[in-house]
């Protein structure tokens, strides 16, 4: 979650949110504009953009009027496009759908690649269920071979799906495979930060386009990064306690009081 709320990260939420929508490529000014009303300076725009597109994600084009833009890059386009069945998911998965395990294993003179498949495996979010194999709700298989082709990891990996089947019990092993301590204390954190912007908003009538931007793109950067720190798993194997649930109702609240309305500061209203 550290990643949140920097002009790197709020550019790539903006896109999500907003900037795929656009006919063409956001004119450079108008990224200025926008990311302005979230608080970040023209030069960390222009930083930041110029990172991204070094990384290949942002791709310079000209605008119809031949100002200068940046468009998405299909590679962009896929990641977000996987990132959307998690952020948008509706509620949590069930215990019958199984699992995905990924067991790797990569030769010694290939090492370096070992650190790269844990910390995408992880990002993914996947649980270590012994060394080199990892676990993950089976949903995450499709997002799980986009993401090991796209980096040329998929030749280290073996992908199975199943059940777990014993001997200890399900609800005392997923805390093996994951730090839930940590999960939850991301989701208090949101919890913490956004639950009282939407007490504000429903406490009103109005719903005027800046601030409705500017919260539901800080909220979308928070919430962003929180499906992949929690692999969302079935409700059966989580404490009484869980946060999740609460902090996933209050983000859906906040996309549909806000999202539209903000579309309309975005120019696409």
């Amino acid at each position: 979650m550290a990643e949140q709320q920097t002009p790197r990260s709020l550019i790539v939420t903006f896109y999500g949110a907003y900037g795929r929508r656009s006919q063409g490529p956001v004119p450079v000014a108008e990224l200025i504009r926008l990311l302005g009303a979230v608080g970040v300076d023209a030069p960390a725009v222009r930083s930041s953009v110029s990172r991204l597109k070094r990384r290949g994600l942002l791709v310079p084009e000209r605008t119809g009027q031949g100002a200068a833009g940046y468009a998405l890059s299909e590679e962009a386009r896929r990641l977000l496009d996987d990132g959307d069945r998690r952020i948008y998911a509706e509620g949590p998965p069930s215990l019958a759908d199984g699992w995905v395990l990924a067991v790797f294993s990569v030769p010694e003179a290939e090492r370096s690649k070992r650190h790269v498949l844990r910390s995408q495996l992880a990002r993914l979010g996947f649980g270590t269920a012994a060394p080199g194999v990892w676990i993950a709700p089976a949903r995450l298989h499709e997002e799980t071979r986009h993401t090991l082709e796209r980096l040329q990891l998929a030749p280290y990996v073996d992908l199975f799906r199943g059940d777990h089947l014993g001997f200890a019990a399900t609800v005392d092993t997923v805390a093996r495979w994951w730090d839930l301590t940590a999960v939850a204390k991301l989701h208090r954190e949101f919890l913490d930060r956004h639950e009282p912007v939407l007490a504000a908003w429903e406490a009103r009538a109005d719903t005027p386009a800046e601030e409705a931007y500017r919260d539901y793109l800080l909220a979308l950067d928070s919430w962003r990064h929180l499906p992949y720190a929690d692999p969302v798993l079935p409700a059966e194997l989580l404490p009484d306690d869980w946060p999740g649930g609460r902090s996933a109702e209050v983000f859906s609240r906040l996309h549909a009081r806000l999202r539209e309305a903000g579309a309309e500061f975005a120019g696409l209203g």
